[in-house]
């Protein structure tokens, strides 16, 4: 695992003592994790588009079918507005590598130790106090079969919401901060934003 230095993304911004403070808490307790880059970031730096909402609409299987995806978490518009009402994120990547990167189900099954991860980072940050919203990968996959649309969601604290179906340029992210966002060969990257207020 590589060491926190190493793992830490380029675009860090100016912070008060206290929050540079609770940084270094969360970062000795990354390191526990395998978390290949990371990044604080600021609000608005996010990019919103209607095109990946657009792809969501016409390339995925979830679209309509799921609390974590569109339409369910409101217009780009809306998400957006969500967003801007926290102070700061946090984005972070993990890596899994699968046999065939075009095998769809093999790369799917990797998701899970992500998901987990981004449950722990959570939880890192709600033990400093912080109220957090996360999203991440894909669609949700907790339950078998989603509610979605007949009935509520049945565990709301544990579904993340994809980053893409709030209609976020991950790839813009990325690149603003310097994180990788292809590693090559068969090596899947994946991405989870935390917001933080």
């Amino acid at each position: 695992m590589k060491g926190t230095e190493e793992k830490k993304a380029d675009g860090e911004m100016r912070v008060s003592e206290r929050e540079a403070a609770m940084r270094d808490r969360i970062e000795a307790r990354l390191a526990e994790l395998p978390v290949m880059q990371y990044a604080f970031i600021e609000i608005r730096d996010l990019e919103f588009e209607d095109r990946v909402r657009y792809i969501c609409e016409t390339e995925c299987s979830q679209y309509g079918r799921s609390w974590a995806c569109p339409p369910a978490v409101g217009t780009v518009e809306e998400c957006k507005k969500r967003c801007f009402q926290y102070r700061e994120g946090f984005v972070f990547t993990t890596l899994s590598e699968v046999p065939d990167i075009q095998d769809i189900e093999q790369t799917l099954a990797t998701r899970g130790s992500h998901e987990e991860i981004t449950r722990k980072i959570c939880g890192f940050f709600r033990d400093e106090g912080e109220d957090v919203m996360a999203l991440s990968t894909e669609s949700c996959a907790i339950c078998k079969t989603c509610t979605y649309p007949n009935g509520p969601c049945r565990h709301p604290e544990k579904m993340f919401p994809c980053v893409e179906s709030y209609g976020i340029l991950v790839t813009a992210l990325a690149e603003k901060y310097g994180m990788e966002f292809m590693n090559g060969g068969n090596v899947v990257t994946w991405f989870s934003l935390i917001l933080l207020r």
